[in-house]
């Protein structure tokens, strides 16, 4: 008998954890498990790759109802007398405009807010994966029964003791907490200190032969440009670095270097970027492309990549981009070196735009240095498909 999993994400909108968690559905034997997975946003980029074989649940209540427009929310409320729903969504409204939060602390109020409101999941799993921190950590502690229950944290967690309180009664459920590199299980431990029985290493599973295949099909930049092309993916969030990629970008401008930066993403700072670009006079030389279902043919196509993070749990981008042999320069955040070897497979260089933009002439400058890297990343092992193994154990 197939044993029944279920997954929880926020969404499967271009990000790591997302791919990740594309790419360990992908491998899985449905011959042994039948698979659900719950979202809390849908219509994203990714859902096409998910596996056919992979049930993609209905919108919870409330999500259909947060969809709805203030007007038509308020008609549905007294059409069924019932305004819990509308209560909860004015709540979390109100309490999440009055300042400046935290992701985590975001999705506290969130299910602070609504928790209420949101059913249980009618079924009994085997196991039960929130793949996510945050709010679907929080539903599958609550929400759903599961014989064993598993929390992946795939990035660096930073949280203060008042959230940290609040978490840890969702956490204190888990049989498991699974990180994604060993610098995200020191960083969790950190903070959780007496979960260190609980917590396991597996590393967000890169496909090789997979981001290979995907790399040769549909469409990359289409602007005829012939110079060096440099690539970026990742959320236009503060944890990204932008900043250090903006000024890095204006830097190698006033070098004179022919060059154009494309950036794979979408975030809360676009409009920040978009003013930035503006004001330098950027325009021709730092391009937002948004987000592409397959990134990589721009990957395949790029000159470098450069990841300007401040923190990341792995840094899946980084290693999709040595898998297609790409040099890299990325700044050094915390996990960098589970997969990152200075001047063998990229450049790792301070968290700043000087050492970036320093990295990245390099690249462009010395010839000798970037046969060296990218005859490296030709011979290196890519990917790391035998996590599934780990992930088989894990389930039993």
């Amino acid at each position: 008998m197939k044993k029944s999993i279920l997954f929880v994400i926020d969404s499967l909108d271009i990000a790591g954890a997302e791919k990740s968690l594309v790419t360990l559905l992908s491998m899985l034997d449905y011959s042994r498990y039948s698979v659900d997975l719950q979202l809390f946003a849908y219509g994203h980029a990714l859902e096409e790759l998910v596996p056919e074989e992979v049930k993609i649940l209905e919108p919870l209540k409330y999500t259909v109802f947060s969809k709805r427009d203030l007007k038509e929310s308020i008609k549905h409320a007294l059409a069924k007398r019932d305004f819990m729903m509308l209560y909860s969504r004015f709540k979390y409204s109100i309490e999440i405009r009055k300042k400046e939060y935290t992701n985590p602390q975001k999705a506290k109020i969130f299910w602070q807010s609504v928790s209420k409101v949101i059913e249980n999941n009618s079924k009994t799993y085997d196991i039960a994966v929130s793949y996510a921190q945050g709010i679907p950590t929080f539903y599958v502690a609550e929400k759903v029964k599961a014989n064993n229950k598993f929390a992946w944290v795939n990035t660096s967690l930073i949280i203060n003791e008042k959230e940290r309180d609040y978490q840890r009664r969702f956490y204190d459920i888990y049989n498991k907490i699974i990180a994604v590199s060993y610098s995200a299980k020191e960083k969790y431990l950190d903070i959780f200190p007496f979960y260190s029985d609980k917590v396991e290493v597996i590393f967000d599973i890169n496909n090789p032969i997979l981001i290979n295949r995907m790399s040769q099909i549909g469409r990359d930049y289409e602007d005829n440009y012939n110079g060096i092309r440099i690539l970026t993916i990742g959320r236009l969030s503060e944890g990204k670095g932008y900043d250090i990629a903006l000024e890095a970008c204006k830097r190698l401008k006033e070098k004179g270097i022919n060059f154009k930066w494309y950036v794979l993403g979408k975030g809360p700072l676009k409009k920040e970027i978009e003013d930035y670009i503006i004001e330098h006079d950027l325009a021709e030389h730092f391009i937002l492309l948004g987000i592409k279902t397959n990134p990589y043919p721009f990957i395949k196509k790029a000159d470098i990549y450069v990841q300007t993070s401040r923190f990341e749990g792995f840094g899946l981008a980084i290693a999709e981009a040595r898998m297609l042999n790409i040099p890299v320069v990325t700044t050094r955040f915390d996990a960098v070196f589970n997969q990152m070897i200075h001047e063998k497979n990229g450049l790792v260089v301070d968290m700043n735009a000087e050492a970036v933009s320093e990295g990245i002439l390099s690249l462009i400058n010395d010839q000798e240095l970037r046969q060296s890297i990218v005859n490296y990343l030709h011979s290196e092992d890519k990917g790391n498909t035998e996590e599934i193994e780990k992930f088989y154990q894990l389930i039993g």
